[in-house]
């Protein structure tokens, strides 16, 4: 992936997710506010790196945020209206890539490959993310940070993937189903060999509660490419027969494949001060 910076409006929601998405992965992050950095919930911190317009009109900031990208990315849950749907007829008047995700259509496995896949062809570098207010869609926020996390990570780590990831996501994909582990040990070994040395490493720094928060793209990936949405018994069973519940579920299953990969990761990868 060749993203090189965020850009948004600053608005609650949609917008302020990608720009602490940016800022939590060491993104550069920027573009146009409503002049007095103007926001439903009062003044645009200043943490966040944006310019003021000349205006205090929104569509003004919408206009120039979507000239200054490459292409804009909207998310929602239902049918664009409002700023967002002046965003995407603006992406339009300009010749820019737009993508709409639909979240209702669309779990953030499925979005996070879209998204992925429609950056690489365009070649974008600045990305224009615009969307729902908080005041309208309460859970925005987090299901665009959680997608981009998604979509940053894969974008990451697809190099040392298996070929088939770099396709769109298809639960008939005989290359999913012969190469889905069937035991607890399988997955943890599996994650081992796709994970990226300083992304292993990295995870070997991270306390408990830091791991489950950042890698929820893992979680997601666990659920698909080791087939245990799609009903892979086996693996289930596996862990069933490991922790001895005999009840446990799928969400069960995944945190202990995520809790036992991070116990090895911090056993083999953790980074160790040697004085002289």
């Amino acid at each position: 992936m060749t993203l090189k910076k965020i850009i948004s409006g600053g608005q609650t929601g949609a917008d302020r997710a990608a720009l602490d998405f940016a800022i939590d992965n060491d993104l550069p992050h920027g573009g146009w506010v409503p002049r007095g950095r103007l926001a439903e919930d009062g003044m645009i911190p200043d943490r966040y790196q944006v310019t003021e317009t000349q205006s205090s009109a929104y569509a003004e900031r919408t206009e120039k945020n979507v000239i200054d990208s490459d292409g804009t990315l909207i998310f929602s849950h239902g049918p664009l209206a409002g700023g967002s749907e002046l965003t995407q007829k603006l992406a339009q008047r300009h010749g820019r890539s737009c993508l709409h995700m639909d979240l209702n259509g669309v779990d953030e496995f499925y979005a996070a490959f879209e998204i992925m896949h429609w950056l690489q062809r365009q070649g974008i570098e600045i990305l224009n993310v615009a969307g729902s207010r908080a005041s309208k869609d309460p859970d925005i926020y987090y299901a665009t940070f959680h997608i981009l996390e998604a979509v940053y990570y894969f974008s990451v780590i697809e190099e040392s993937m298996p070929d088939f990831i770099n396709r769109p996501f298809d639960l008939c994909d005989p290359h999913i189903r012969k190469e889905a582990p069937s035991t607890l040990t399988e997955a943890v070994t599996r994650l081992m060999e796709d994970l990226p040395l300083k992304e292993r490493v990295a995870i070997a720094g991270l306390n408990e509660r830091e791991f489950f928060d950042r890698h929820g793209a893992l979680d997601i990936y666990i659920r698909n490419y080791f087939g245990l949405s799609a009903g892979n018994t086996r693996l289930l069973a596996s862990c069933r027969n490991e922790s001895g519940n005999h009840d446990l579920d799928i969400d069960g299953a995944v945190v202990m494949i995520l809790k036992n990969f991070r116990s090895l990761v911090k056993t083999t990868h953790s980074l160790r001060v040697v004085k002289a």
